[in-house]
């Protein structure tokens, strides 16, 4: 029995190592070739580089990666705080007051997340264009976060409705308002699920194109995916620069994830299993 123990646990190391190999090698090679030249990127693509090409790197700053790079945060940054502040407020309010309703509430709610956005791209075009957003950051801002709060309040509902009540009853009793409850309890218990939040619209706001795309006319106003179609057809034979542009633009989610991994998985644990 422990004999088959050992090895059950060993058969799981290698399982895992393998997939973590799998995962990591690309950006390791991502990485890697960005600091190579062309001919010693040809010439041998698996291996390291013959002379560190830091310049490659700053190359591609300065080719209009920077530019990119910062509407690409500055969309990222402001898209995730509207979801957290707006998903958390709905989510508190949809699992904890009970009104006429609230169910048939939330089941609009959830139902944002079968409208695809290619469907409403025309509409939202349109729509955009006639309130005059559309050509600034905030025709990005406004639609991602209209298509991120849906799984957001979902997610966080389930995730709130595992706090005990008595801990609102009793802050009530000592005199707390509604908002402070909201503020002073809900939210520093919730950070787990708030990570999970915060990652996962990020992931998916910095990695968006089709919009970015097509709400974005001006160059000096795009986002880093479409910077980096920019930047190939202007590298078209610079390999080592358009891949350290790929790579930069992988960092900051690299970044993200590993400083708040812990609460991610804590949170989409615990905001899987009520509802």
């Amino acid at each position: 029995m422990v004999f088959l123990q050992k090895w059950y646990r060993v058969l799981i190391w290698v399982w895992f190592s393998a997939y973590a190999l799998c995962i990591l090698y690309p950006l390791f090679w991502l990485a890697m070739n960005g600091f190579k030249s062309n001919r010693n990127f040809f010439l041998d693509p698996w291996g390291m580089p013959d002379k560190w090409l830091w310049k490659n790197y700053v190359s591609a700053w300065d080719a209009g990666i920077g530019q990119y790079f910062l509407n690409s945060a500055f969309v990222t940054v402001v898209s995730v705080l509207l979801v957290l502040v707006l998903g958390s407020m709905a989510a508190f309010g949809l699992s904890r007051f009970h009104f006429k309703g609230a169910n048939i509430l939330l089941l609009i709610v959830v139902s944002g997340l079968m409208l695809a956005p290619q469907v409403s791209l025309i509409s939202l075009y349109k729509i955009l264009q006639m309130i005059g957003l559309y050509n600034t950051h905030w025709a990005l801002i406004v639609p991602y976060v209209a298509f991120q709060l849906p799984f957001s309040i979902f997610l966080m509902r389930s995730y709130f409705l595992s706090i005990p009540r008595e801990l609102e009853e009793s802050a009530t009793i000592d005199g707390c308002s509604t908002w402070q409850v909201y503020w002073h309890i809900i939210l520093p218990m919730g950070k787990p699920i708030l990570a999970s939040a915060a990652l996962l619209t990020g992931m998916n706001v910095w990695n968006e194109f089709m919009f970015a795309m097509v709400f974005i006319e001006d160059s000096a106003l795009r986002t880093i995916p479409v910077g980096l179609m920019n930047l190939r057809s202007q590298l078209n034979t610079d390999f080592g620069v358009q891949l350290a542009g790929l790579a930069i633009s992988a960092i900051p989610m690299i970044i993200m994830f590993i400083l708040f991994q812990k609460q991610f998985v804590r949170g989409m644990m615990a905001g899987s299993v009520k509802g």
